[in-house]
């Protein structure tokens, strides 16, 4: 029986993974540009906001003019005129003693450089305030170019666009972004006991989970998905199969089954057979996931994953999502979600290998010393390992070092949450 080849590390799986490119970039409009990653720095056009603006009902003034007004001792001001919104106040200058009616939103005009909010004003006479509240310079304003200056960066190259990132550039006027591509992932299950999940499965036979779960993580990822269906364990028909994922463009091919040892894995022979393929990784040091695969031709990766679902879907959060985000150009470091919990019960383990437990999130159970931050407890989720079940029950991966013989009841780990 042939074996594993040299069992790698996760780092330097990773480092495999990093050397590949981003992919390519496409303009699209603002209003489809939600999760895309920008492809390059975007600095703004001109001054946000591009005026100085009251951000409450109430009378423009000159701080200084209100320096020590309280309910006793409060400021006389005469109003010279009433800021209309979306107006520019031309003609319109606050001198000493001197104030405006303004309202939200309202363009400040010159020589004010506060607002007063209605509550801390009396109008005594026509015309004829009483301010009994100081306010100080900048004091309910935003002021010219406050939000970011023109030719300011406000949005880094690699940076996934969220609703307020969306926001800032829909006020600086920008209608169309550069984003990278987004990768393309197919999606291939083998087994001669699969079956598709609308058919009743005959002794012997069982649905195919994989296709289900691997495109949902890819969709969470943002990529596009093909899937290219059942395919049984055969090297001709996976060879055809991966070809034709190729040949529809796919970045990424993940191949769920067939990266074991035994006589009918059939997935290192056929990445092998692709033309201008070379092998890069057989069997890395994880539980689960040894004996995952690793391919690359040109900038695409193929990958051969466990046939046993909750063994592929750690696979896919521990090294699929990691170079996904290689290739959308973000960093991959932030790419799943990690926090620190305590173990609520010993986690044991062997050293040589980076296990990846199920584990249950209790944000209840524990306090970091006395500082009164609440750490939650990781307690595993037990079951075995080809089990989905035990997936569904969990919160995220605890992950216990290579060299470490395991963790203790109340040591602290890194968990990767579920997202």
């Amino acid at each position: 029986m042939k074996g594993f080849f040299h069992l790698l590390s996760s780092r330097q799986f990773k480092e495999l993974l990093l050397d590949f490119q981003p992919v390519g970039t496409e303009d699209v409009s603002l209003d489809s540009a939600l999760c895309r990653v920008a492809a390059e720095d975007i600095h703004a056009p001109e001054d946000l906001p591009p005026f100085s603006r009251s951000t409450m009902d109430g009378f423009a003034v000159r701080a200084r003019d209100c320096f020590g007004a309280s309910e006793s001792e409060p400021s006389l001001l005469s109003v010279i005129g009433d800021i209309r919104m979306g107006t520019v106040p031309e003609g319109l200058a606050i001198g000493p003693g001197q104030a405006a009616r303004i309202w939200t939103g309202g363009m400040l005009p010159p020589g004010a450089d506060a607002v007063v909010m209605l509550e801390y004003v009396r109008e005594i006479a026509p015309g004829v305030i009483e301010t009994f509240r100081a306010v100080a310079p900048g004091e309910n304003v935003i002021e010219k170019g406050q939000d970011c200056q023109a030719d300011a960066l406000v949005v880094r190259a690699g940076s996934r666009l969220r609703p307020q990132e969306l926001g800032v550039l829909a006020g600086l006027g920008i209608t169309e972004v550069r984003v990278r591509k987004r990768p393309l992932v197919a999606i291939i299950s083998t087994g001669d006991e699969l079956v598709p999940i609308e058919q009743s499965p005959s002794p012997g036979k069982i649905r195919d989970i994989n296709s289900t779960t691997l495109s949902a993580l890819a969709q969470e990822d943002r990529c596009g998905v093909v899937r290219m269906g059942i395919v049984d364990d055969s090297l001709d028909h996976m060879l055809n199969a991966c070809a034709q994922a190729l040949d529809k463009g796919a970045d990424v091919v993940l191949v769920s089954g067939g990266s074991s040892v035994g006589n009918r894995d059939f997935t290192l022979r056929v990445f092998e057979s692709i033309a201008g393929c070379r092998v890069l990784a057989h069997g890395v040091a994880v539980r689960p996931g040894k004996p995952t695969l690793l391919a690359r031709t040109g900038n695409r990766a193929l990958f051969g994953l466990p046939g046993h679902v909750a063994s592929a879907m750690v696979v896919y959060q521990v090294f699929v999502r990691y170079l996904l985000s290689v290739l959308q150009g973000t960093d991959p470091e932030k790419g799943s979600l990690r926090i620190m919990a305590q173990c609520a019960e010993p986690f044991p383990s062997a050293t040589g290998r980076e296990d990846y437990v199920r584990v249950a999130l209790d944000r209840s159970a524990f306090e970091t010393g006395g500082s009164g931050i609440t750490c939650p407890a990781a307690r595993p989720v037990h079951g075995k390992s080809g089990l989905i079940s035990t997936l569904v029950k969990s919160d995220g991966l605890l992950v216990i070092p290579r060299d470490s013989e395991g963790l203790h009841r109340g040591e602290y780990a890194e968990v990767i949450i579920f997202q």
